[in-house]
């Protein structure tokens, strides 16, 4: 499509003759694979909980407050900790880190009781919890902005290939071996992959291979205040209603694909196994379509930012009737084509989300505006989502549920039509003069 991913051409900045083609390559390879390893270290407990259970005469509570301690942990610490680290240094912080929760996979391995686990489990969600926003920063930081949608997508569904990986590996590693050795493999990826990053990856080496859209700045992450900061990544009406589009078409996606394992199995007649890899290869779907869209997002838009915007609104239009009119077939073939047609657009939003949050931010305050839109992630699709799609469940049916949690779409392709409005008014002098927003 001709997406130069380099960021190498002109800059303007002294010293851009030395900086390398395949620097900022092997940054994205290694935090994507500390992407990877996030997700397998907090997904590979799923696959273990028959053995756990088994072992330590757990009840399903306990089970189930061995992964929410995680979720909790990200939910209250990435807004805090991505702010510390667009101050303190997101290259140092990505490594801290990455250390805290692959030591504490480690400690799980080694775990006695069930006390001991959801200690190692609690530093597992504090070492996780700001490393989405913080990561997808230092990526952005290294290629030109217009191809921010395409980024945005690709680290997004890394997330999801390491929920299914970690699932599946973990599974494989218990079954053969133990659940212990599970956690011992996740540990040790994360720390190999950690001692790489470590010495590959600087806060010099990325200040020098940085974008000039990154590197122009109105400050530095030490020199402005909380609430200055506060101001940068709530100062705009477009970067609030991008945060919105992007939380609320979350409510319709993570709906989707929580409840598709039951729906396969009342409606389709599935064991809970098959229905289980089935919904799994949905996972997968929505993850290629965030990589997908994002692509498509940043081919289409340039020379026209504001475009970008309209691919999102595009997206959930498009996921909403398409899914709507699967939900409304009769059980068979077309509706299981329609729905997985479904799940792969209705990801596709994630890119010109993040891309939109990034060009609308001051640089500075990247980490910390891009673990705002996380948080509306989480906070307005992956955890209503589910949840009140289960409540209308009980009262109409599920069918009836996954019916009507697809119109959320509509309000959130509202928003993005309200962030395109303003939009180019809104975007910060820095980038303005960057390379095709």
């Amino acid at each position: 499509m001709g997406l130069n991913l380099s960021g190498t051409g002109n800059t303007g900045l002294a010293g851009t003759s030395s900086r390398s083609r395949a620097y900022p390559w092997a940054v994205t390879a290694l935090v994507l694979g500390l992407l990877l390893s996030d997700y397998m270290s907090r997904q590979v407990l799923s696959a273990v909980f028959p053995q756990l259970k088994a072992a330590w005469t757990l009840s399903d509570a306990q089970l189930g407050s061995l992964s929410g301690v995680v979720a909790l942990m990200v939910g209250i610490l990435t807004m805090p900790l991505s702010l510390l680290a667009d101050r303190w240094g997101r290259a140092r912080s990505i490594a801290l880190m990455a250390v805290v929760w692959s030591v504490a996979t480690l400690g799980c391995a080694f775990a006695a009781n069930y006390g001991q686990m959801l200690t190692a489990r609690f530093f597992v969600g504090v070492g996780e919890a700001a490393y989405g926003s913080v990561g997808l920063a230092v990526i952005m930081s290294v290629f030109p902005p217009k191809v921010r949608a395409t980024l945005a997508g690709a680290f997004t569904s890394a997330g999801i290939f390491g929920a299914v990986l970690g699932t599946a590996l973990g599974g494989s590693i218990a079954a053969h071996y133990g659940w212990r050795e599970a956690f011992l493999a996740m540990a040790a990826f994360g720390l190999v992959v950690t001692a790489v990053y470590c010495l590959t990856v600087t806060e010099g080496r990325l200040a020098r291979h940085a974008h000039q859209s990154a590197a122009v700045r109105t400050g530095t992450g030490t020199g402005l205040s909380v609430g200055e900061t506060l101001r940068a990544v709530f100062g705009s009406r477009a970067l609030i209603c991008a945060y919105f589009g992007g939380g609320l078409q979350s409510f319709a996606l993570y709906s989707l694909l929580a409840w598709m394992p039951s729906y396969l199995n009342r409606y389709y007649g599935m064991a809970p196994g098959k229905a289980a890899m089935s919904a799994a290869g949905m996972f997968i779907l929505s993850g290629v379509g965030m990589t997908l869209c994002g692509v498509l997002t940043d081919w289409a838009g340039r020379g026209a930012p504001a475009r970008k915007v309209s691919f999102g609104i595009g997206f959930c239009l498009l996921s909403c009737v398409v899914l709507s009119i699967a939900f409304r077939l009769p059980a068979g073939n077309a509706q299981i084509i329609l729905i997985a047609l479904g799940a792969l657009v209705a990801a596709g939003p994630w890119g010109p989300a993040g891309a939109s949050v990034a060009n609308l931010a001051n640089p500075v305050v990247h980490a910390t505006a891009l673990a705002i839109l996380a948080l509306a992630y989480n906070l307005m699709g992956a955890a209503p989502g589910p949840f009140l799609t289960g409540v209308l469940a009980d009262r109409i049916g599920l069918l009836g549920a996954l019916q009507l949690a697809q119109l959320v779409s509509i309000p959130a392709a509202l928003a993005f039509m309200l962030c395109r409005r303003t939009y180019l008014r809104d975007l910060p002098d820095a980038a303005r003069s960057g390379d095709n927003v």
